[in-house]
């Protein structure tokens, strides 16, 4: 425990600041109005993105306004509050829970004379040091970029000196100035990136292809950060994993927000020819950094592509409908929003009182939607759990299977290794004309085989 301690004490201290708007509030362009709740939700989870960052939160300062200051965020005679506060704590750090615009940043560096961020730079400061593969690291470089570029002027006094005035930069006169170079600097190395980041989206599509060749349905995990969806992913791999690909196929999992940055996709092996490709993408928050959205938008492509979108929520946590509305809100920008889901509530072993586990709901009503959907209540440690959820997810992307027997000829082999392979065999016989099998299959490939079709037991 001391250990701990010590580390804790280590951290950067950071105060946090938030403003709650009285007035007409405007979430993203949805026009709906932040609720008092809501906002100090959002305060707790800025703790809690200051704590995934590596920083230890100290305090809070908050103020009710009808709108943020145009030019300052807070009211003058608030920010003296938060340079008596932050001096009283020894803060090292201010963080905004808002998106600050350039002019904002600006003035309040220059009032408060100490660091400040916030909550998009924090997120995506987060994103930064996770990211692992080098599609992430390119993604986030293009949102960093592209939010310090319109605020180049308020980052450093050190940004508005003037160049040198010899050699190259002779020809104009008193020099160009510095940030003029560095948005030009910017511009260059985004132009890189969207090249770069094109090029891996043109290999994710033909990956996609193949993928799509083999008729194997891709199920794609989604949902709001930290809600247990890189854990279902490692327990599915877990008891139906395909045990030549070993324990390396596992995906990083913590209990921390934005753990997981890389969409992963795996096989789950059900067996009787019934498998079905699992991805498990970037978590979404409240808030999101639209920046993020578009630098990520090739990763999360993976849910637009999805058969069936199994929406994870964290059960135990008392905001889970709010979470559901973000995630409904950010799959709906995806352009995901019409493809078939099911809602899975996670973390029920947590929940006071106990909820019985696991238990399936048919089209149930929720909050976040009010469409009918299919849900299924479970703890992600619970096998029991894994195996229920493991058959609501063959429910549904089996659905447009089909039972039929055929008579396959002796001299066409090529047919019968074709059903072996990627049907569900149920019952085979040698009979004088050939090789008489009943199966699980889907409609198109019964459709394109049709003339052996001898019995259909829909």
């Amino acid at each position: 425990m001391t250990n701990v301690k010590v580390i804790e004490e280590n951290k950067e201290k950071v105060l946090l600041v938030g403003v709650y708007e009285t007035g007409a509030y405007n979430d993203g362009g949805r026009g709906k109005r932040e609720t008092e709740e809501e906002f100090y939700h959002s305060m707790d989870e800025l703790s809690e993105l200051a704590s995934a960052c590596g920083m230890r939160a100290v305090g809070q300062v908050i103020q009710r306004m009808e709108r943020t200051h145009n030019a300052l965020y807070l009211g003058p005679g608030k920010l003296d509050e938060v340079i008596e506060r932050a001096e009283f704590l020894e803060a090292e750090l201010i963080i905004f829970n808002d998106t600050l615009s350039p002019s904002q940043l600006r003035n309040l560096q220059k009032t408060l004379d100490m660091p400040v961020m916030d909550r998009t730079a924090l997120i995506l400061e987060i994103f930064r040091k996770r990211a692992r593969s080098s599609e992430a690291k390119l993604q986030v470089e293009l949102a960093s970029l592209n939010y310090l570029k319109p605020r180049l002027i308020g980052i450093t006094p050190a940004m508005t000196r003037q160049g040198g005035t010899s050699g190259s930069m002779s020809s104009r006169g008193a020099g160009e100035k510095k940030l003029e170079l560095d948005r030009r600097r910017i511009d260059h190395r985004l132009a890189e990136l969207r090249h770069d980041l094109k090029e891996i989206v043109s290999e994710r599509e033909t990956q996609r292809k193949k993928r799509r060749s083999s008729r194997l349905p891709l199920v794609s995990l989604v949902g709001y950060t930290n809600a247990g969806k890189s854990t279902l992913m490692n327990r599915m791999l877990e008891i139906f994993g395909n045990d030549r690909e070993g324990s390396d196929k596992n995906v990083y999992e913590a209990d921390m927000l934005f753990a997981t940055l890389d969409t992963s996709v795996r096989r789950i092996c059900t067996g009787n020819n019934m498998d079905f490709l699992l991805s498990d993408t970037v978590g979404f928050i409240h808030k999101l950094p639209t920046a993020l959205v578009e630098a990520f938008k090739s990763t999360l492509e993976e849910a637009k592509e999805a058969d069936l979108i199994v929406q994870v929520i964290d059960y135990s946590d008392p905001y889970h409908y709010e979470h559901m509305k973000v995630t409904e809100e950010t799959l709906a920008e995806l352009g995901a929003g019409h493809i078939p889901s099911v809602i899975v509530y996670n973390k029920c072993d947590k929940c006071v009182p106990e909820v019985d586990y696991p238990k399936r709901v048919k089209g149930m009503r929720d909050n976040a939607s009010n469409a009918p959907r299919d849900c299924i209540y479970i703890s992600a440690k619970d096998d029991a759990s894994i195996a229920a959820l493991k058959e609501l997810i063959l429910e549904k992307v089996y659905s447009d299977y089909t039972d039929i027997s055929l008579l396959i000829p002796y001299d066409k082999g090529a047919v019968l290794s074709y059903f072996m392979e990627n049907a569900n065999v149920v019952e085979s016989d040698y009979t004088e004309n050939g090789t008489l099998i009943s199966v699980r299959c889907h409609k198109a490939d019964a459709d394109k085989y049709a003339q052996y079709i001898v019995q259909k037991n829909i």
